[in-house]
């Protein structure tokens, strides 16, 4: 740890605090130095929350932050605003930046495309002391009937909060206020993830701790957030398990600056209704995509579509959508800002069809990867994945080193497992189903 003089000068020479304050904070960070400061034998994570804290010690307060982002915003562009805010965190050591570079990463060559494959090695290995103490902290809280605060990860009142074992500090998480609906009472906060694993990779938080839902409002979220921000791309995780995010219990979005595989790939069927293009991908995964100048004709088709597939079953390829009362069907959306061959700006809605059943011989998960590629991936296939970015375990990088698996075989298995989350299979019997279904509802 550096000497608290030269961690205030490079506080100061980065802009996240003010030269008129020094003195204070000098002070401020001498007193958390003397109260808090670990000793040497202390782990990993004990001293991430003290560095935590004394960036949180110096870091500009949320309005100030808010009202430069939105100065920003306002006198130059929306990029020059996100630039600022992205570029901070990685300064105050919120985004992970010497973490994710450790990341192995390459591309591989599927029949669908260009794949991505992130081996994630950002995220450290706990402490055993850790992990010990986590528990004895969550048996206290629940013996003494205390509800976590907060609540979880995407909780906007995790923004400054000192953090523990059992939740990591926050700080130097700053968040910034969005309205994504003229008649939406529910507030929404715009942040960065820690561990990006794409360039500027933000999340769309809602600030109630509600469970995740796609419905029409989902739609009209997606494409207010884009008129505002349309050098990002922003998407969902269903509102199911097998087929949802590692988070569900909090409505979220994510989003960035990053042209995932999915964006480029081809079609293979086109339908054309009223003002919307829609195409039928060629992608592992069941995707229709719709294009059009209005964003609320995106809207409204994507909500038919919604419903359509709710309902929908086709017991031929394995299609069920509800059993014992339990829905089945859900969507993964991804919306973004397209330039068309005229120069012109359009939105475009990629709808990804999924289905969370499970069955006798896939327990896992029907459409989820099957068992013999766990070796390399059986963790839900989310969004992120769906675009085409694998995020892959860590232990892999040790298989690769000692040539228990090459990159080439490690891109094939995820193309598998891509292909195997897919609805309707990229083959003759998966395309005439495919065809059937939209046949249906167009």
């Amino acid at each position: 740890m550096q000497s608290i003089e030269n961690f205030l000068e490079f506080a100061l020479e980065k802009g996240v605090c003010y030269e008129d304050d020094k003195i204070y904070l000098y002070n401020k960070l001498l007193d958390i130095k003397e109260q808090c400061e670990p000793q040497e034998d202390a782990s990993d994570a004990e001293w991430e929350l003290y560095e935590t804290r004394l960036w949180g010690a110096v870091m500009l307060r949320p309005s100030e932050i808010n009202a430069e982002f939105w100065s920003k915003y306002g006198l130059e562009s929306a990029e020059v605003a996100t630039e600022y805010l992205y570029q901070l965190e990685k300064d105050v050591d919120y985004i992970k930046t010497k973490q994710i570079a450790k990341n192995v990463k390459w591309d591989y060559s599927s029949k669908y495309g260009n794949l991505e494959i992130t081996i994630n090695l950002s995220k450290p290995e706990k402490d055993p002391r850790d992990i010990a103490k986590a528990i004895e902290i969550q048996k206290k809280q629940e013996s003494a009937g205390i509800d976590p605060y907060p609540k979880c990860l995407l909780c906007k009142e995790n923004e400054g909060f000192a953090g523990n074992l059992n939740h990591p500090a926050r700080q130097n998480i700053r968040l910034i206020p969005l309205q994504l609906n003229e008649n939406d009472k529910n507030e929404w906060y715009f942040q960065y993830s820690p561990y990006s694993y794409y360039n500027e990779h933000c999340i769309i938080l809602s600030g109630k701790h509600s469970p995740m839902h796609i419905n029409k409002e989902t739609f009209k979220r997606m494409l207010t957030f884009l008129k505002q921000f349309p050098h990002y791309f922003i998407g969902s995780n269903t509102d199911i398990p097998i087929v949802g995010g590692s988070i569900l219990t909090h409505d979220h979005y994510q989003g960035g600056r990053h042209q995932m595989p999915m964006v480029t790939a081809e079609t293979f069927f086109e339908y054309q209704k009223k003002s919307v293009k829609i195409e039928l991908l060629k992608w592992p995964l069941s995707t229709i995509r719709l294009t059009a100048d209005s964003a609320d004709d995106l809207v409204d088709l994507s909500d038919y579509i919604l419903q359509k597939w709710i309902g929908y079953s086709d017991e031929s390829v394995e299609i069920v959508a509800v059993t014992k009362g339990q829905r089945h069907n859900a969507i993964t959306p991804i919306a973004r800002v397209i330039e068309n061959f005229d120069g012109n700006k359009q939105f475009q809605i990629d709808l990804v069809l999924r289905n969370n059943r499970t069955s006798e011989e896939y327990p896992d998960g029907i459409f989820h990867p099957h068992k013999e590629w766990h070796h390399i991936k059986k963790e839900n296939i989310g969004l992120i994945e769906v675009m085409g970015l694998a995020i892959l375990p860590g232990r892999l990088k040790a298989d690769l080193e000692s040539g228990k698996y090459t990159q080439e075989y490690i891109g094939e298995v995820f193309e598998h497992v891509l292909e195997d989350a897919g609805v309707f299979k990229q083959n003759e019997e998966g395309i005439a189903a495919f065809k059937r279904f939209c046949e249906s509802i167009f």
